[in-house]
């Protein structure tokens, strides 16, 4: 990996932490206004994001096998959402309350904005070879599928007045986040194989 390669992913990944932490402050206080499941869901992905993307960068001044190594830790910390959203879907069930459906669909719409530039940045850079890479562009696809979906949810909740959608789009997320764990799990072992045989 050149330097100009290097550069490249540390200014790529920096600024997706700077877009995924400042946007995690409007997401959630929006979500608490609107009672939306799915909102706060994926303002805590969007903290998880901003934490994972810094963990990215520090993780560029570690040996091969290290990287690797921290390439698991970021696994474990990505599929923290989808634990976050089956909390809040369990007690949405129980306290069934409406969103809002007009602060949902802002928050969400913003927050897409905020995730399709991140996820263009990350996209020139995730193929690199490294699971540290892949876990930030895997976050940031399924950010934008999620923020797609929560703006379906208000939609259809306008039509069909019912918590179901949020609910439902909430668990999405959840399983969106579990799924790209398990990918960046498999990467980073695999990773590690491959600097354990290097030396």
């Amino acid at each position: 990996m050149n330097k100009v390669t290097t550069r490249q992913l540390k200014t790529a990944v920096l600024w997706a932490a700077v877009l995924n932490g400042g946007y995690f402050f409007v997401e959630f206080f929006a979500g608490l206004a609107a009672g939306s499941v799915s909102l706060i869901a994926d303002s805590i992905d969007f903290l998880e994001d901003a934490s994972l993307n810094v963990l990215i960068l520090v993780g560029f001044a570690f040996a091969a096998a290290a990287r690797a190594r921290l390439g698991s830790v970021l696994a474990i910390i990505i599929g923290v959402p989808s634990l976050a959203a089956l909390v809040a879907a369990i007690d949405k069930v129980l306290n069934p309350v409406i969103p809002h459906v007009q602060g949902m669909s802002l928050a969400a719409f913003g927050a897409l904005i905020v995730n399709s530039v991140a996820a263009l940045i990350l996209m020139r850079v995730r193929n690199h070879e490294h699971s540290l890479v892949t876990a930030a562009w895997l976050s940031a696809r399924n950010d934008v599928l999620a923020n797609v979906a929560i703006i379906a949810a208000a939609g259809a909740t306008v039509l069909v007045s019912s918590t179901w959608w949020d609910v439902i789009v909430g668990l999405v997320i959840g399983y969106l986040n579990a799924d790209a764990a398990v990918k960046v799990w498999k990467r980073s072992r695999t990773d590690l194989k491959l600097a354990n045989a290097a030396v």
